[in-house]
């Protein structure tokens, strides 16, 4: 990735693998000095937004997306509304007069480089992993000065998701399917699977991997989750269970079949806590609550002839 030193504060560019958390690279001989902070950022991904959020730093956000504001309704305020990372203009972008700029693969390298060579820092993130999402939430304090806030944010996010893990830790384990799109049927990233484990579950399939309805029959799951990336907490229970063939299922049988909002599973944040309590009250309803952003299916009606919808 091509990197540019900025004339006046220590630039910054980010090595990214599509499977590695955030690593930075600063050059220049000295560490970038904390009265040199970032202070207008771009965000080009919810979860950054959120992050921001949560570090007390939505001051300095001067454009995101308009699924930041989807997540994050305050910041649809006063503020430029610019396309995600993988649709970002370069131009548009640069129009903000920012001095850091996040996104999250995929993105457009051709943006990227032409922010770059405009001496602006760029900052990439690629989570997979709850390690991973604490990494990128760190890493984000620390570019904007505030690492202390950073670590506060993340041992609270562990010591919640421990703490959920111990009240189910004496539960029946249940076999769990979890997807976050429906055509292709994709399921859920790898920190989805790590908090499905930590509420007593078991994930049936591999994290963020392709998959197809008579795999996730073969495997019969007694709790079927659905959290599509974009929908919000609309996604059709009901014509899923009834067009994949699904309905003998023990999941559907027993009316664990469950949509949970997009952002409280797909936005690699803090947002997560949100989503852990949601799979908690889905996987063992018996102890934990109901909570916002979950919906359960409300009829589970005969089957009709499969088809090649959804």
């Amino acid at each position: 990735m091509l990197c540019i030193v900025a004339n006046v504060i220590i630039g910054l560019s980010l090595a990214i693998s599509d499977r590695s958390r955030a690593s930075i690279r600063y050059h220049g001989a000295t560490a970038m000095p904390s009265t040199h902070t970032p202070q207008r950022i771009v965000s080009l991904q919810p979860s950054a937004t959120v992050i921001l959020k949560e570090l007390g730093a939505l001051d300095r956000l001067v454009a995101c997306t308009r699924y930041c504001a989807d997540v994050c309704p305050e910041v649809s305020v006063a503020r430029m509304i610019v396309d995600d990372s993988w649709s970002a203009k370069s131009v548009e972008i640069l129009s903000a007069k920012p001095d850091l700029v996040i996104a999250a693969v995929p993105y457009q390298e051709r943006s990227v480089s032409q922010i770059l060579k405009a001496g602006i820092r760029f900052l990439g993130l690629a989570p997979r992993t709850l390690a991973d999402i604490y990494v990128d939430i760190v890493t984000i304090a620390s570019v904007i000065g505030l690492t202390d806030r950073g670590e506060e944010i993340v041992q609270s996010m562990q010591r919640q998701i421990e703490r959920i893990r111990g009240q189910a830790q004496a539960l029946p384990r249940r076999r769990v399917f979890c997807e976050e799109w429906g055509k292709p049927l994709i399921a859920s990233q790898p920190w989805v699977a790590e908090l499905v484990e930590a509420v007593g579950g078991e994930f049936v399939s591999a994290p963020g991997d392709q998959t197809t309805p008579e795999n996730v029959l073969a495997a019969d799951p007694d709790v079927l989750i659905a959290a599509w990336c974009g929908a919000g907490d609309r996604v059709p229970l009901e014509k899923i269970v009834r067009e994949r063939g699904w309905s003998a299922l023990n999941a559907a049988q027993h009316r664990s079949v469950y949509c949970i909002a997009d952002e409280l599973l797909n936005t690699p944040a803090p947002t997560l806590i949100g989503g852990l309590h949601a799979l908690a009250a889905a996987i063992h309803p018996e102890k934990f609550p109901q909570v916002r952003g979950l919906k359960r299916i409300s009829d589970v009606s005969p089957e009709t002839p499969p088809s090649t919808g959804l």
